[in-house]
């Protein structure tokens, strides 16, 4: 398997066969080929969004997760993009399935991808419009934050840490 896959596969998804590792471009990384019928099985990364999301004092919402990975940590509400969804309906679905509350996307924050890892993260900057602060079974704890109270030692992923920073910077 190739080194940074999530995963191993073995079997072709067509036919059943045996999948094996095979360099069909040289600018490209080994790719699984079933040793049957041909079939290319490409590893596609993950698209996930996140969210920051503010309140009208400029507090900012964290969700403590209830999942791994980073189980008791906090983050932005987000998750996985469904295929088919558009992106920023799949960030005002997660804010309001993670948290509880209705947003209103007010801009792009960045994009953040790193080195052997599946998820290609989107981080959009929101408003909170409605709703009520309220936990889904993926979170332990939704709370608002003062900028200054953070919880920086315990957030569970380096791209909710480099996107608050970025977010707090500006």
């Amino acid at each position: 398997m190739h080194p940074h896959d999530e995963r191993p596969y073995s079997f072709c998804p067509l036919c059943g066969a045996d999948l094996e590792l095979r360099s069909l471009k040289p600018s490209e990384p080994d790719r699984l080929v079933c040793v049957q019928c041909g079939f290319i099985f490409y590893q596609d990364p993950k698209v996930a969004v996140a969210t920051i999301i503010v309140d009208d004092h400029d507090q900012i919402v964290l969700v403590r997760r209830a999942i791994q990975p980073g189980y008791g940590k906090w983050v932005c509400p987000g998750g996985f993009v469904d295929r088919g969804e558009e992106v920023m309906a799949a960030a005002v679905r997660e804010a309001r399935e993670e948290a509880g509350v209705d947003i209103r996307i007010d801009r792009l924050l960045n994009v953040y991808s790193y080195p052997g890892v599946a998820p290609v993260i989107i981080v959009y900057v929101a408003t909170m419009t409605g709703g009520t602060l309220t936990c889904d079974d993926e979170c332990l704890e939704v709370r608002l934050f003062a900028p200054d109270d953070i919880p920086w030692a315990e957030l569970a992923f380096s791209s909710t840490i480099e996107a608050l920073k970025e977010f707090l910077a500006k």
